[in-house]
């Protein structure tokens, strides 16, 4: 199957004539630090769900997320670096833990591991497709698309196993005044 993501990329890249790039502005450089901060607190509370969960789907999830944020991680650490970008402060792994010997007034229900999940991919999304947007150099842009791309298909897989569930947080419906609905 071809990868939509990888065409769109390449045939960006092959538009582009980038030999030297341009330093990176104060907003770029923000959004690297940011995106990578996100993505350090979202490997330790990814960690405890695991810890927490004895869900396998919910733990296939959540693996899933920790292997893309690890390869995005990677990725952006290296361009940082490169770029002489001084990197956030990570967090420490969380030590694996059998779910069963987790205390029940600490333990979270499957339910909130998945529903703080979802915050994180929207929050990284939101801030991926931001940075995008904002960005100047095709380098830094393509790689928030890339990022944006990886997110928004993750979090389609959770909203679609959190309806599954019962776990997706639907607000009210709404029905204007006078629309003769109820």
């Amino acid at each position: 199957m071809v990868n939509v993501l990888e065409v769109a990329i390449d045939t960006i890249k092959s538009l582009t004539n980038e030999e030297k790039p341009k330093p990176l502005h104060v907003g770029e450089v923000m959004a690297c630090w940011i995106y990578l901060a996100g993505l350090e607190v979202a490997k330790v509370t990814v960690q405890a769900g695991m810890n927490t969960t004895n869900d396998t789907e919910l733990l296939a999830m959540l693996k899933e997320d920790l292997e893309l944020n690890n390869r995005q991680r990677e990725q952006l650490y290296t361009f940082m670096l490169n770029e002489g970008i001084t990197l956030p402060q990570g967090h420490e792994d969380m030590p694996p833990t059998d779910p069963n010997t987790v205390p029940l007034g600490v333990k979270l229900t499957d339910g909130v591991i998945a529903n703080e999940l979802s915050l994180k991919i929207v929050s990284l999304t939101i801030r991926a497709a931001t940075a995008n947007a904002e960005s100047i150099r095709t380098d830094f842009g393509l790689i928030f698309l890339q990022f944006h791309a990886e997110k928004v298909i993750l979090g389609s897989k959770l909203k679609q196993l959190m309806m599954k569930r019962g776990w997706i947080k639907i607000p009210p419906f709404f029905i204007s005044p006078g629309s003769g609905h109820l």
